[in-house]
């Protein structure tokens, strides 16, 4: 086994990263960039696995065998930090924290290493703080920042970095993985990986929860009944409760946990009364909490829209001549017959609509189902 061997249909990121890991082009700061799904941040794991790597001979480094290796990968690696936020955005503090983070010597390993999972989720002020780290970093640090694009970070950060640009891997490649690494059966791995559009975390989600993949065709089916400003209205309500249960069902649990972690840490009295130092832990306890439950709520949302999407998307393949396979194929014949009652120019309109609504969705503080309201208007067959 290697660290290589998750980076599905990655083999020009895999050949640069395996060369650098080995000596030829390493350099203090690294920016991963690639559409969601396409491994951005398995890619930066594995890189940090090899660089760390406990084999003397450099062309063996990312074994994944050594304690090294599956310590990184299992994320508990001493020399190691993995950021990621379930927030809305990293903090100045947070950033700040990495920055003393990251002027420590290696504990163990060759390299300390800072792995920024969420480098697009940082206000430029924010951003600015880990400028000068990046900049001038101590002699054993290596930054990895992820991100959608180079667009997504600051220029003065860009410009600091070293490219690397991953792509969304071919849904067969998917499927692969997901028999090899989980078991699934290949055919419901190869229906998981075509309806996830290659993401590998969702096509795994997919594979091994059928709820979820009823929930998914739920979704997409939608604009086979959507007729009136009654059925819109309707269509929107429910897109943005099946979002917002999925996303509940995953916080509650953790959410209650975490509290009752946090008052045993504290040594909180079984009942009465919290001293007021300790209210105010709890208190940032549970804003922190909030603040992840409208993040994941957000991002339930826009999987559901992108699933959506995938319908007109399906549709304009049809429309256009069927020049690439369809992602819900088991639908083919009402994505046939919904494709004939419109243009091609009308169904770019409607994957205009949702995308808009996407965006104003993640990006502004707009009431989410007036959002998906106002876009569900926009998808009514006429």
């Amino acid at each position: 086994m290697s660290v290589w061997d998750e980076l599905q249909g990655q083999a020009p990121v895999v050949a640069q990263l395996r060369a650098a890991a080995q000596g030829d082009g390493l350099t203090h700061a690294w920016l991963f960039t690639g559409p969601p799904g396409s491994g951005r941040s398995n890619a930066a794991k594995a890189f940090a696995a090899a660089l760390n790597c406990e084999q003397d001979d450099v062309a063996l480094r990312g074994c994944g065998e050594c304690a090294s290796c599956r310590t990184i990968l299992g994320e508990t690696h001493s020399d190691v930090t993995f950021v990621r936020t379930e927030k809305v955005t990293i903090t100045i503090e947070e950033a700040r924290q990495l920055v003393s983070k990251a002027g420590d010597r290696p504990a163990s390993g060759r390299w300390r290493i800072i792995v920024v999972e969420d480098a697009d989720r940082m206000a430029e002020r924010t951003t600015n703080v880990l400028l000068k780290a990046i900049e001038e970093p101590t002699p054993r640090t290596i930054w990895m920042l992820c991100a959608p694009s180079p667009a997504d970070v600051l220029v003065t950060i860009r410009s600091r970095c070293r490219p690397v640009s991953l792509r969304i891997p071919p849904a067969a490649d998917v499927a692969a993985l997901l028999v090899r690494r989980d078991g699934v059966d290949p055919a419901i791995a190869d229906r998981a990986a075509r309806a996830a559009q290659s993401h590998i975390g969702i096509a795994r989600r997919l594979a091994r929860d059928p709820e979820a993949r009823e929930r998914r065709m739920e979704t997409v089916r939608f604009p086979l009944g959507l007729r009136g400003v009654t059925a819109a209205v309707m269509m929107a309500e429910k897109l943005v409760k099946i979002a917002t249960e999925e996303a509940n069902s995953s916080n509650d649990e953790r959410d209650a946990t975490e509290k009752v972690a946090l008052l045993a840490s504290l040594g909180a009295p079984e009942s009465g009364t919290l001293p007021p130092s300790m209210r105010s832990q709890v208190k940032q306890l549970e804003d922190d909490q909030k603040r992840r439950a409208k993040r994941s709520i957000t991002d339930s949302l826009d999987r559901t829209l992108t699933d959506l999407l995938s319908f007109y998307r399906d549709v304009l393949v049809i429309q256009l001549g069927n020049a690439v396979e369809l992602v819900n194929v088991e639908l083919r014949s009402e994505l046939e017959a919904y494709a004939a009652g419109s243009t091609p120019e009308v169904t770019l309109g409607r994957m205009d609509a949702i995308n808009k609504a996407r965006v104003r969705i993640t990006t502004t503080n707009v009431a989410p189902l007036l959002a998906v309201e106002s876009m569900a208007s926009s998808l009514i067959q006429q």
